[in-house]
């Protein structure tokens, strides 16, 4: 059986994994709106762009609720909304690395899928 205190150190580790993919994905999405924190648009793959039946802009803001969506399950089923997150980021740095761009933000990408990843797995103890 776990200590107490082992239990603390994953209660935290879990309330700061939480924390980051709640806040991380709702202000990603919500900025696909506004385009403050970047220009959403120059991360689409052209290929991707080229195949929609709508403009990459409108694009964007169909990912950007998708993202607030997948902020708000993980504030509220943890564990299934890492899973999401860890699927949603994992897909978003495979379509980079495919078009050879922004290996560096592919490469962030995955880490931060292996994080949520493992913050699903954590919550499946913790809560």
């Amino acid at each position: 059986m776990e200590s107490k205190n082992e239990q603390q150190l994953l209660r935290s580790a879990l309330n700061l994994l939480k924390a980051v993919f709640v806040i991380v994905p709702i202000v990603a999405g919500a900025d696909k709106f506004t385009n403050l924190l970047t220009n959403w648009e120059q991360y689409l793959n052209p290929s991707i762009a080229a195949l929609l039946p709508f403009s990459p802009s409108t694009f964007m803001m169909i990912v950007g609720i998708i993202e607030i969506i997948a902020g708000i399950i993980v504030l509220k089923k943890t564990e299934i909304g890492g899973y999401i997150v860890a699927a949603w980021l994992t897909a978003i740095a495979l379509t980079l690395l495919a078009g050879l761009h922004y290996l560096d933000v592919a490469i962030r990408d995955l880490v931060m899928a292996v994080s949520a990843f493992a913050m699903a797995r954590i919550s499946k103890i913790i809560d």
